[in-house]
């Protein structure tokens, strides 16, 4: 395009005036009114030379207005260019000194600079300063970065593999101990089945939602890091890109030791000596019998400190396992955040097209949204079922359920808690379920913007809507279980077509609804 003499300014007979000096090119980019700087000559001459650092950012910006004559359209399309060939020039160098490198590819790979496009004596202190704190954070992980790492690093089976396999121990050893299928007598005569595989909040909830949830949150940062946001940023470099989202993700470091220190302490260990160690070594209690109190009642079934053994390694997992769940939330709202600056710094320049590709990423990253709350607002549901069905008066949690349903037609009401339980499942399923849909709201109003009202974002927040108010209605009144059904199913068919139909691109932005 230099030898083009792309930009310059027609001769008067009509033909291009030539093709660019070095001179005349810096000059150019001198006289652009909003570059105070100007540029050093001698950075222009090594342009038009093999040099190793190629253009700067800034200077691209400058270069595409040169070319594009200063027109807002000709020039967003040629810095996209130029980038896009900048970045292409800096994968090929990174390539070829990996060759170099052989053995110490990985180590090589890492010090490339995040710019890697710095070319001047102005831009040098700049690249030096993200290059230091690109090393800064590789060195210092803190909690933020090691959380998400778990999400992003391997394959995206990892993490849900991981989580089945503690939940099939955690069966495995309660066959082992005896206590996955044991049946209890109450003082008024109803025997209830306590085992540890017949309750949902410690079989299905770990063996099948949350693994789901892990794995459609590792595909979605897979998609917004490796994708979407190269997309976005098609000018920056990879390695850029990355040390941006790392910056992201250790702005909300904050956030991840709050939910640790409530899922750990709170959730794991104070719940844990209140509802099962103090209970097993004294005896009675407020809670309702379960498989982690059932020494207590039976002990010719399980001994009271085996307990107190296996109710400790379950709810060290299960606090371990809540601590991801959150993080997962967590890493959705950086997400959508990151989206959305990234929306509202472009929206004064770019065109259409770009736009479009916004709202596809958009789309997108909502779908997932909408399938991880669904999964949510289920974990919640399995969580406030298995305690409201301890409390009832039915055998086990089938026929609680079966027993609701019927006793719509028959009018017959459920007798629940009439020993007056504790249930703090309730609120901590609670916590679950409106964090969930925190997220999903928050989804909502910054991809939706001001067309929130468009077909397929309605259907995902009335599936959400119907799921949060059957878990608030759980064990209400009489035939709650039917409207319980009909939410659930609808979940798990968003789960499997979060468009609802809509198989082409729907809108969320000003995009068309096909």
């Amino acid at each position: 395009m230099v030898a083009a003499g792309a930009g310059r300014q027609l001769g008067s007979d009509s033909f291009p005036a030539g093709p660019w000096t070095p001179e005349l090119l810096a000059e150019a980019i001198s006289q652009i009114d909003s570059n105070r700087v100007g540029v050093d000559l001698r950075t222009v001459q090594l342009w038009f030379q093999e040099n190793e650092k190629g253009i700067s950012a800034a200077n691209i910006r400058w270069l595409a207005r040169v070319f594009g004559c200063d027109d807002p359209i000709a020039t967003s399309e040629w810095q996209i260019e130029l980038g896009e060939a900048q970045s292409r020039f800096t994968a090929k160098r990174r390539a070829a000194k990996s060759a170099r490198n052989g053995a110490n590819i990985a180590a090589g790979a890492l010090e490339v600079p995040s710019t890697a496009i710095v070319d001047d004596a102005t831009g040098a202190p700049t690249e030096l300063a993200r290059k230091t704190d690109f090393k800064r954070a590789k060195r210092h992980r803190g909690l933020a970065l090691r959380s998400e790492a778990l999400f992003s690093r391997g394959s995206p089976l990892n993490l849900p593999a991981s989580v089945f396999a503690g939940a099939s121990a955690l069966g495995f050893l309660s066959y082992i101990l005896g206590i996955h299928s044991a049946i209890y007598g109450r003082s008024d005569g109803v025997f209830k089945q306590v085992g540890f595989l017949w309750a949902p909040n410690w079989t299905f909830l770990f063996m099948v939602l949350l693994p789901l949830f892990f794995w459609l949150v590792t595909e979605l940062l897979a998609f917004w890091k490796g994708e979407g946001r190269l997309k976005l940023l098609a000018r920056g470099d990879g390695m850029k890109s990355d040390h941006d989202w790392e910056v992201n993700v250790e702005a909300s470091s904050y956030s991840y030791w709050a939910v640790f220190l409530i899922c750990v302490l709170f959730a794991g260990l104070f719940q844990w000596i209140g509802v099962c160690l103090i209970p097993l070594l004294k005896g009675g209690g407020n809670d309702a019998i379960s498989w982690g109190s059932l020494a207590i009642v039976r002990p010719e079934v399980i001994s009271v400190h085996m307990s107190i053994l296996f109710t400790a390694l379950a709810y060290l997992y299960m606090c371990l396992c809540f601590y991801l769940f959150f993080v997962g939330l967590i890493l959705l709202h950086t997400m959508v955040h990151d989206l959305w600056r990234i929306g509202e710094a472009s929206t004064n320049w770019l065109g259409m097209e770009y736009r479009s590709e916004l709202n596809e990423v958009g789309i997108r990253l909502m779908r997932g949204i909408f399938r991880c709350t669904v999964l949510g607002v289920l974990v919640a549901i399995c969580m406030k079922a298995q305690s409201s069905y301890l409390t009832s008066d039915r055998q086990n949690i089938v026929a609680w359920f079966t027993g609701d349903m019927s006793s719509a037609f028959y009018q017959q009401a459920e007798v629940s808690n009439r020993f007056g339980y504790r249930m703090p499942t309730h609120y901590s399923s609670l916590l679950v379920a409106i964090s969930t849909c925190v997220v999903f709201l928050y989804g909502s109003i910054r991809l939706g913007g001001g067309s929130r009202f468009h077909v397929p974002l309605w259907k995902m927040s009335a599936v959400v809507g119907l799921l949060f108010a059957s878990y608030l209605l759980i064990d209400a009144f009489a035939g709650f279980s039917i409207l319980l059904s009909i939410g659930v199913l609808l979940g798990i068919y968003g789960l499997c077509d979060p468009g609802f139909g809509h198989r082409q691109s729907s809108e969320i932005g000003n995009q068309r609804v096909s």
